[in-house]
């Protein structure tokens, strides 16, 4: 295990990084690893969503926190505001995908669009040299091409939301959490004292938090009962809508009786109707091909030799699968896997390794 770099270099106090913090401990710990190294370190808390949850702005709770660490660490603190960007580039086109029946991720839309361009573009007109994050992802310069790298920590590593952003753009770009594993942020949060350290991490989509997800898309998209049914027809029970539903799902169906759990394996968008399975291993759900669209590697001038033998991941935490590039058009391509993938979801990515090192990725577009 790495230990963290906490040496104070003078030549940094030259070299302005503006660190992108949420009011979390990553962001925090980022940006006293960042001081710590002899930065000019500006933190900017950065608002994207208006909405009280239970009756409090969680936004709110969350500049407070970005406030007190920032004090703790004598540097100065600003808050931004995208909340029109944020909704015209990534929350309408996750309604839009959700209506059609896929399954976006909207962190990855978030990164490309708000985080590594408009804020981006924030922190340089503010003088900075380098903007900062706290994702567990790693940087490293081969052959004049700043490439993305995979976390130390496997369970955080979070490479698979950043596959958009191009070396161009990672060359100004830090990720100082990129070396360490998350009992090592904790205690520093720790032993430096940090308001943060004991806050709990947030999980899933930034604007859900911690509300339930059908409850919270039901006030964009109305419910639209409908019928579960099998791939011979029998109707098994009743849905609250195709949208709410995704390929490979288990748990949220309301389905049982005797015999192995129930799982969606596709959906029927025009007649409304999801079809079930049952076993997480029912050949409906296994795929040994794919073709996605969108294609996009961090190294633009990248152009692999085809058949081109790699690995990739087709959802977060997955672990490293084979896959082969088969066939390359433009921004689409043919992928074929020597062992099936399960659950393939429509507009889900698909991100390429090497190794450590994540070359790109791109949108499934059919299976």
């Amino acid at each position: 295990m790495i230990e963290p770099d906490l040496t104070l270099n003078p030549q940094n106090a030259n070299t302005t990084v503006v660190v992108g913090m949420s009011g979390g401990v990553d962001s925090s710990v980022a940006a006293l690893l960042l001081k710590m190294q002899g930065y000019n370190v500006i933190g900017i808390f950065m608002k994207n969503w208006e909405e009280e949850i239970d009756g409090e702005c969680s936004a709110k709770k969350d500049y407070d926190d970005v406030v007190k660490v920032c004090r703790q660490l004598e540097i100065p603190y600003y808050a931004v505001e995208f909340i029109q960007e944020y909704q015209q580039e990534v929350f309408s086109h996750f309604l839009a995908e959700y209506q059609a029946g896929h399954t976006p991720n909207p962190d990855i839309l978030c990164n490309r669009e708000i985080k590594f361009k408009v804020f981006l573009a924030q922190a340089l007109k503010m003088g900075a040299d380098y903007l900062a994050t706290g994702h567990y992802c790693q940087t490293k310069m081969v052959d004049g091409v700043q490439s993305l790298l995979k976390g130390v920590d496997g369970n955080k590593d979070q490479s698979y939301f950043l596959y958009t952003i191009k070396d161009h753009i990672l060359k100004q770009v830090l990720f100082p959490l990129g070396g360490l594993v998350k009992p090592q942020i904790r205690q520093l949060a720790t032993d430096f004292n940090l308001a943060t350290s004991k806050k709990k991490d947030s999980t899933g989509i930034c604007f859900i938090g911690e509300r339930d997800f059908r409850e919270f898309l039901s006030g964009y998209i109305p419910s639209k009962p409908g019928n579960f049914e099998s791939l011979d027809g029998q109707v098994v029970g009743r849905h609250h809508g195709a949208v709410y539903y995704t390929i490979g799902q288990r748990k949220g169906l309301g389905l049982g009786g005797e015999g192995e759990p129930w799982f969606v394996t596709s959906k029927d968008m025009e007649q409304n109707i999801v079809y079930v399975v049952r076993g997480a291993d029912h050949p409906s759900l296994l795929y040994n091909s794919l073709e996605a669209t969108e294609l996009s590697w961090v190294d633009e001038s990248f152009s692999p030799k085809l058949p081109f033998s790699c690995s990739c991941k087709v959802r977060y935490r997955q672990l490293d699968q084979e896959c082969i590039i088969e066939r390359v058009e433009g921004d689409r391509l043919w992928v074929t896997f020597p062992t099936p993938q399960r659950a393939l979801a429509l507009r889900q990515s698909i991100v390429f390794y090497q190794g450590d090192h994540c070359l790109g990725g791109a949108m499934v577009a059919k299976t």
